[in-house]
């Protein structure tokens, strides 16, 4: 039988699948390697990833090949050893190669960045090419890379030629019922794969690196594909929706508070009893600035002397935590104060507009309101979730788009207004700059303003202006230090404005600059700094109670004394009955964590209890009392049931 496979006219394609499968095998040796020092693997996990990782790669080959099979089921006898099937074969195992060999590449670099096989943030990548195009020709030796891969698919024709597999495949004559049984079998495999092996088997385990290498990285970009937002009511565990937003109202009700209505609703009016104070307000959302980076956190990189010498004199948070793992996610938390459901982020939904954001707050207040952001704001659907939401925009758009007449106001930073730009946009300076130049002619108009600013240097390819820092090399270390530097440079600039004085400003981070660790959630891996400048209150306040990115705002509007009507599942981490906790959670998994006890509830209902200890970032599993476990489920299940039945719009 072996003799027929490999000797005959389906000789090209098993020994494709042999060499699909011993590549992967090689990648996944590689990526193995690469982690073994940041996960405790065993001998029976290693085994594991190996025999489940070919399962899966036999899959991603059956698929790959399965129009050639289908194509040599069908192909005439006398056909066989005609030109146009030569060229056909020739073209067809050309371009499967290439893919095969180019997505090996991609995991390399995806997981270099990531520490994970593809997902949800590969198929974004998928959508918004020419940022991604762009980013990988500024980060990698493209030519040589793409050389590479040429080489080595032309390396196997060499073989394939060598193995006289070619003259095999040309010069079978196979009767049509021993095709009709090969390709009947290869064609249901390639059918039955997908419908009876999810890439969630692979997700099985505790430690989270083992998941991650059984997995293959093409079958796992498919199953990100089809679950890009998931149902929280159909893979999710439930409490009755009562008494979902019983509780979730519960935790929400402080001595400052009163909701509007009954039933499911968290809408309520907050006031506060400090003198009312309204500055103009600026939020500096720094790209993948982890705590980590600062000395103020114990770095000793002296990366970030500016964020340092700003965290002795300012409001710091000390123990605040990113709700994701990605841009949007941190936009959404700072926006909506919400925590994160189950697939995309908010911003990136559809029916994600006129909602009751911060902004809105903002504008019932009278203040204008403007998104600013270094790249093409189309990328990730951020200019229509902030356009749709009243603010204005000021991005390095190149032009207005179709679709977008939404946008109040849109202002495109020029090409003059440019020292510095890479693939993901202009440099912190030039944006600071257009930021100075945004509120000047607030000030100038006579109305206090709100500018949500997001920044993009401290990203991949971690290029920017020279001359600005001391840098032997550009890596991330050097983005962080010239982003310090940026941040340091517009508040001089700042000082010297009229409007200054009457301006907080708040520096935080949208996400850490790493996700990845042993546990598909790992808390060390979401801890972000926050520090919030020309307060009313003088001198250092240290915020040290846990808490969450969607707790910045409701305890920013208590310090300015404001009272107005919230949405919000953020609370005021300075009221005396707040209880510490946090939200966080990747595409599908969902944390809550208070005090040291750690709820993650995942698809197929599935509930996960923890104790953490953070002074060695370990999570034991351990049962929890069911209090905490409901507390976790009404946070996400009233946040999803608010955001699809439109209890979040104003």
């Amino acid at each position: 039988m072996l003799n027929k496979l490999f000797k005959g006219r389906y000789s090209s394609l098993f020994s494709f699948l042999l060499v699909f499968i011993f590549s992967s095998f090689l990648i996944r040796t590689v990526l193995l390697f690469i982690s073994i020092g940041k996960a405790d693997f065993t001998i029976l996990g290693v085994i594991q990833i190996y025999l489940l990782g070919f399962v899966y790669d036999l899959a991603v080959g059956l698929f790959l090949t399965g129009l050639y099979n289908l194509y040599l089921l069908f192909l005439p006898g006398k056909w066989a050893n005609s030109i146009a099937n030569k060229v056909l074969t020739y073209a067809g195992l050309f371009i499967i190669l290439l893919i095969s060999f180019f997505s090996f590449f991609a995991e390399l670099t995806f997981w270099q960045e990531f520490e994970s096989r593809f997902n949800f943030i590969a198929v974004d990548y998928l959508i918004y090419t020419t940022e991604v195009i762009n980013n990988i020709i500024e980060s990698y030796p493209l030519p040589l890379l793409i050389s590479g891969i040429l080489l080595l698919v032309v390396l196997v024709f060499w073989l394939f030629t060598k193995k006289k597999v070619f003259r095999y495949t040309f010069q079978s004559a196979m009767p049509f019922k021993q095709r009709i049984a090969i390709s009947g079998v290869l064609l249901l495999a390639t059918i039955v794969y997908p419908l009876v092996l999810s890439n969630s088997f692979a997700e099985s385990g505790t430690n989270r690196y083992q998941n991650e290498l059984s997995k293959a990285g093409i079958y796992s970009i498919f199953a990100a594909f089809k679950n890009n937002e998931l149902n929280y009511k159909d893979f999710y565990a439930l409490l009755p929706d009562d008494k979902a937003f019983a509780l979730m109202r519960k935790q929400l009700q402080d001595r400052h508070s009163a909701f509007v209505s009954t039933g499911h609703s968290i809408k309520r009016t907050v006031k506060s009893d400090k003198p009312l104070y309204k500055p103009n307000v600026i939020m500096i959302t720094v790209e993948s600035l982890s705590a980590d980076f600062l000395g103020h956190f114990g770095n000793t990189q002296h990366l970030t002397p500016v964020l340092d010498s700003l965290s002795q004199h300012n409001l710091v948070f000390n123990n605040m935590f990113a709700t994701g793992t990605r841009t949007v996610r941190g936009m959404e938390a700072l926006s909506l104060a919400i925590p994160p459901t189950p697939g995309s982020s908010i911003v990136r939904r559809s029916k994600n507009e006129n909602l009751c954001t911060v902004g809105y707050i903002f504008q019932q207040a009278g203040y204008t309101r403007t998104f600013y952001y270094g790249g093409d704001g189309y990328f990730d659907n951020m200019n229509e979730y902030f356009g749709s939401n009243g603010f204005d925009i000021t991005d390095r758009g190149r032009n207005i788009k179709v679709g977008e007449s939404y946008l109040t106001k849109r202002t495109i930073i020029q090409d003059k207004q440019v020292t510095f730009e890479n693939a993901w946009g202009i440099c912190d300076g030039d944006l600071f700059d257009a930021v100075i130049r945004g509120a000047d002619q607030d000030y100038q108009n006579g109305k206090p303003f709100y500018n949500f600013v997001m920044t993009t240097s401290n990203h991949r390819p971690f290029t920017f202006p020279d001359g600005k820092i001391e840098a032997k090399v550009k890596n991330r270390e050097a983005a962080v230090r010239y982003t310090d530097f940026a941040i340091g440079d517009f508040l001089k600039k700042m000082q010297k404005k009229a409007w200054f004085k009457n301006t907080v400003v708040i520096i935080v981070a949208d996400h850490c600059a790493a996700s990845a660790g042993k546990n598909e959630i790992d808390i060390s891996k979401y801890h972000i700094p926050c520090i919030v400048l020309n307060l009313p209150v003088k001198g250092k306040v240290a915020i040290d109670q846990l808490c969450s990115q969607i707790d910045l705002y409701p305890t920013l509007f208590d310090l300015l004394g404001w009272n107005y009507e919230s949405n919000l599942y953020g609370q005021n981490v300075l009221e005396p009955g707040y209880q510490p906790r946090a939200v966080l959670g990747t595409y599908q998994q969902l944390g809550y964590l208070k005090q040291d006890s750690l709820v993650i509830l995942g698809p197929q209902q599935k509930t996960e209890t923890f104790i953490y200890h953070r002074e060695n970032n370990e999570q034991v599993p351990n049962p929890l009392s069911r209090t905490v476990i409901e507390q976790a489920m009404a946070n996400y299940q009233t946040a999803y049931d608010l955001f699809k039945n439109g209890g979040l719009h104003q």
